[in-house]
């Protein structure tokens, strides 16, 4: 049976489930090829992004102390790397939808082939061939149609979550370098400043010590007259 031959036999609600499937299909194969092209392009300059963004926010934050620097470090972190991964998201719940209607829709043209074919057979009260070769046969395509829409849109869904993994494993990796860095920069600011203090404290014991010995010298020298 081909296939004008399926269309001319086919009622208005087969045909508009073709029609759903054929649209499902085309959104499925653009969504999924988009989507697979920008996680890749994310994967491969989320980590040099995510270093420009706290770069630009280090300079700020000169002037600040340790515990300053390092919490608004961590929070522009963490509100960078949610915004990658709600980038990275996009389209998704699109190709998950897809992929779980869409068999469901070639269920239901399976489903209303078989009433036709019931249906004839009611109405001429024979159960040969001829009367159940064309709804059985429009119920067949049916179901590999929707079978045909669900299988790319569950490839595009499983790839782009792998590519999106990496994303998440590189901004993650860029940032524990970016924390680390930050800690010792901060480290490094705040020595020359204790340093100092230190020595202070240092020099003004042995001025003490040096004050108590010739205190002692000059109690213990006999006295001249």
């Amino acid at each position: 049976m081909d296939f004008m031959h399926y269309w001319q036999i086919s009622d208005m609600v087969t045909k508009t489930l073709f029609f759903l499937l054929l649209i499902l299909s085309i959104v499925s194969w653009v969504t999924g090829i988009i989507r697979v092209l920008q996680s890749r392009k994310l994967a491969a300059t989320v980590a040099d992004d995510l270093s420009q963004q706290i770069a630009s926010k280090q300079s700020d934050l000169l002037e600040s102390d340790a515990v300053t620097r390092r919490s608004v470090t961590e929070q522009t972190l963490l509100k960078y790397i949610g915004r990658y991964r709600f980038a990275s998201e996009r389209g998704l719940p699109i190709l998950g939808t897809i992929a779980a209607i869409a068999p469901f829709i070639g269920l239901f043209g399976t489903v209303w082939g078989i009433f036709h074919a019931l249906h004839n057979i009611g109405n001429t009260g024979q159960a040969g061939l001829a009367q159940v070769a064309g709804p059985v046969g429009e119920a067949l395509i049916m179901t590999g149609l929707g079978i045909a829409v669900a299988i790319p849109a569950v490839i595009f869904y499983n790839l782009a979550v792998r590519i999106n993994r990496r994303v998440m494993y590189h901004a993650n990796d860029r940032a524990h370098d970016l924390l680390a860095s930050s800690a010792k920069q901060a480290a490094a600011n705040s020595r020359p400043s204790t340093v100092p203090t230190a020595q202070l404290a240092k020099d003004q014991q042995v001025a003490k010590k040096d004050a108590q010995h010739a205190a002692h010298y000059h109690s213990s020298a006999p006295s001249q007259g």
